[in-house]
């Protein structure tokens, strides 16, 4: 076995942790003001930001712990191209010009992890081990 097939999952799984836990700020910040951000004070939680910040607490917890990481990825990164396409684009095709760059990234990142999954460090792993 080479180095890279043998860290490849390895990585796939520090990945997903690390997206998980970014995507977890965004949730923290808009629900609970923590970390605080000015953009996202009293924000009221059934408004678009509001929801799109309980999809970032739910799915970057979940993604952070590796649990029903498949589908959490696929519907987060439909979440990431609706912020993309309702908050950046109208501003700009070129997410450099919008600030979507984030969104198109994380959009594309999720996807990726849908199907490649959530590494050996993952709840799904051990769970399929368990079986």
């Amino acid at each position: 076995m080479t180095p890279s097939t043998v860290w490849a999952p390895r990585i796939l799984s520090v990945l997903r942790i690390v997206l998980g836990l970014v995507l977890l700020q965004y949730g923290l910040a808009k629900l609970f003001g923590w970390p605080a951000v000015k953009m996202f004070e009293d924000l009221p939680w059934l408004s678009l930001y509001g929801v799109a910040g309980m999809f970032e607490l739910v799915g970057g917890t979940l993604l952070t712990l590796g649990l029903f990481t498949r589908q959490v990825a696929f519907i987060l990164s439909g979440e990431m191209a609706a912020a993309y396409f309702i908050d950046h684009f109208p501003h700009s095709l070129l997410p450099i010009k919008s600030e979507g760059d984030l969104a198109v990234s994380l959009c594309f990142a999720f996807l990726y992890i849908s199907f490649a999954g959530g590494g050996p460090w993952s709840l799904d792993a051990v769970m399929r081990k368990e079986s």
